[in-house]
């Protein structure tokens, strides 16, 4: 596994120093095209790395401080965790600076240190006391501040001792995180294909894991960080990837661990207007976060946002250009590519409340959802009050990990929901009984569809007694009820019609004219033989109940073993019914076989 590593960017207006900085204090180039070294501009991202006096390692990502270079500035240092700040002694605080502020602040960027540069050239301590005013305002709090200059290398042994604190400070990264590393190269090696590299912030990559890249598989081949071969790198690291997939990457898309990202392109969020910034926001902006940067619609939800011009914080969907992994909890920043020159571009921040958002069809609905999103936060009891049922591959992928038992089959329910749902279904099984007396009980499948429950696991999650589950129904348990009473009239009549006639000839089942002639269907027949006032003894044969203890009295006496025309003679029946009779017998344990031909009595029976 490769050493620790650091990762810290640049920050700060054009031409203050950055690359020179980074240059002095890693004796590495950071500046990689031939025209940025000519012009003396970073235009591009530039990289460079080093170690630390007290043996630790840190990688800088050098941005451009040009305006016009904004979205690739964001590309650097949206996965990175601190920020060096550098200002010019001699030039002070410049627009470029304040933009790279507002942006740090808007991405969420809390850890850094402050370099003012050319102290060689001017007094540094306006510039120091200026300088960290403003950026403790912004909430990186007393960060360190140091005078240095990157031609003559005055300040940098307390820059080299600052960068170690620094570092020392950063929180340690979940080595165990789902992986999401945000390309911000890509290009091909003759000889080994696709190479990529980003910074990642948390996790673990290995040479032979399968990642997704725009939910495409895709295999690590070789990997590397700071230019060593590794076998595996966690998070926070400077790592290339060579790559074995059939997708093209470019900067901004992402490798991902599978199945722990919703790739969406619709999400619900919390709008935090950057500072400086005033609305209404235009209704298309570029949302950033890691390297990538994707044209979006912005739709504010509820009346008081779309009234309130200087509105702080309102709700709002954005609708992405394509989709992106996201957890909830994210953070976008809102930028305007269109404005002018020295007019603020770093519009607002979008905090990622859900990341599949339910659709607005009817009229109000985008209110309520407003509403809804005020008392949002990043976590699974929240996204359950909107979606009401999640899996456990659902939530982690939303980057909501559960914290509850699931309440079947690894679904999880908002808990009023889920009451709900247990107080609706007896009453769910009470009416499916009323419209369908002949039928033994609800199919669970039924009530799946009328409670509106995506899987069957939940429906027997919810059965609580009296209700009970069997052969995939929903019944009262010991609600018994025997005879023709618990039957519909009509058919309670019939039966007591049939078993009239087989009160005077016991064994000769009524035939399909006769049990026509009643009324009595295949249905009605099973719901006298589920409420006992009839024995089914095989398909269209019905004889009254107990019968079949009445069969195996009278063949008991005749001289065992017996025959089929025995049985059918001494039982005053046809062999319509001698024969499917007698095999319901055997499978009693009343009668049992002795050959092809004959049966005789058991002496004990047994029960099927």
């Amino acid at each position: 596994m490769a050493p620790g590593t650091h990762v810290v960017a640049t920050a700060g207006h054009v031409d203050h120093g950055k690359s020179t900085l980074v240059r002095a204090l890693t004796g590495m180039e950071p500046d990689r095209l031939a025209e940025e070294r000519r012009r003396g501009l970073t235009i591009e991202l530039g990289y460079a790395w080093t170690t630390l006096p007290s043996g630790e390692r840190v990688a800088f990502v050098d941005v451009p401080g040009h305006e016009r270079f904004l979205g690739t500035m964001l590309a650097g240092v949206g996965p990175v965790p601190a920020v060096m700040f550098v200002v010019a002694a001699d030039e002070g605080w410049m627009p470029q600076s304040q933009e790279h502020l507002v942006a740090l602040r808007t991405l969420g960027v809390r850890h850094g240190l402050l370099a003012v540069t050319r102290a060689d050239l001017a007094d540094p301590a306006p510039a120091l006391e200026d300088a960290r005013a403003r950026l403790a305002e912004a909430g990186l709090g007393e960060v360190e501040a140091l005078a240095v200059s990157g031609r003559t290398g005055e300040g940098l042994d307390g820059l080299w001792a600052a960068l170690d604190r620094l570092v020392a400070a950063l929180p340690a990264p979940d080595p165990q995180a789902p992986v999401r590393l945000w390309i911000d190269r890509a290009f091909s090696v003759r000889g080994s294909g696709t190479v990529v590299t980003g910074t990642l912030p948390a996790g673990r990559v290995a040479t032979g894991d399968e990642l997704e890249l725009d939910g495409e598989p895709v295999r690590v081949r070789a990997l590397e960080s700071l230019k060593e071969h590794v076998e595996s790198v966690t998070g926070v690291a400077r790592v290339a990837l060579n790559l074995r997939g059939r997708i093209a990457p470019q900067r901004g898309h992402a490798l991902v661990t599978p199945g722990a990202w919703t790739a969406t392109s619709l999400a619900d969020v919390r709008v935090t207007m950057a500072e400086g910034a005033r609305g209404p926001l235009p209704a298309r902006l570029t949302a950033h976060i890691g390297s990538a940067a994707v044209p979006c619609e912005v739709r504010p939800l509820g009346a008081e946002a779309e009234s309130a011009e200087s509105a702080e914080s309102v709700a709002a969907r954005l609708r992405l250009a394509r989709p992106l992994p996201l957890h909830v909890g994210d953070a976008l920043l809102l930028r305007d590519p269109g404005r002018g020159q020295g007019e603020l571009r770093v519009l607002a921040r979008a905090t990622v409340l859900d990341v599949r958002p339910p659709e607005l069809r009817r009229r109000g609905a985008a209110r309520e959802r407003a509403k809804a999103l005020a008392d949002a936060s990043a976590d699974a009891a929240s996204l359950l009050r909107t979606h009401l049922l999640l899996r456990d591959g659902e939530l982690l992928a939303m980057g909501c990990p559960p914290t509850g038992r699931p309440v079947a089959a690894g679904w999880h329910a908002d808990p009023d929901h889920w009451a709900e749902l247990s107080a609706r279904l007896p009453e769910v099984v009470r009416r499916y009984a009323a419209d369908h007396p002949l039928e033994p009980g609800m199919p669970v499948e039924a009530a799946r569809h009328e409670l509106g429950l995506p899987d069957r696991r939940l429906v027997t999650a919810l059965v609580r007694p009296p209700l009970t589950v069997a052969d995939g129904r929903i019944t009262t348990a010991g609600r018994v009820v025997t005879g023709t009473a618990g039957l519909p009239a009509p058919v309670a009549r019939a039966v007591r019609a049939l078993l009239d006639d087989l009160a005077t000839a016991p064994f000769q089942a009524p035939d399909a004219g006769r049990l026509a002639e009643l009324g009595l269907g295949p249905r009605e027949l099973a719901a006298a033989v589920r409420a006992g006032a009839l024995l089914r003894v095989a398909e269209g044969i019905v004889l009254a109940p107990g019968a079949d203890a009445g069969a195996a009295a009278l063949l008991a006496r005749l001289p065992q073993p017996f025959t089929v025309s025995q049985a059918r003679s001494v039982l005053g029946t046809s062999r319509r019914v001698a024969v499917p009779l007698l095999e319901h017998l055997d499978r009693k344990g009343l009668t049992e076989r002795v050959d092809e031909v004959h049966r005789r009595c058991r002496a004990t029976g047994r029960s099927e």
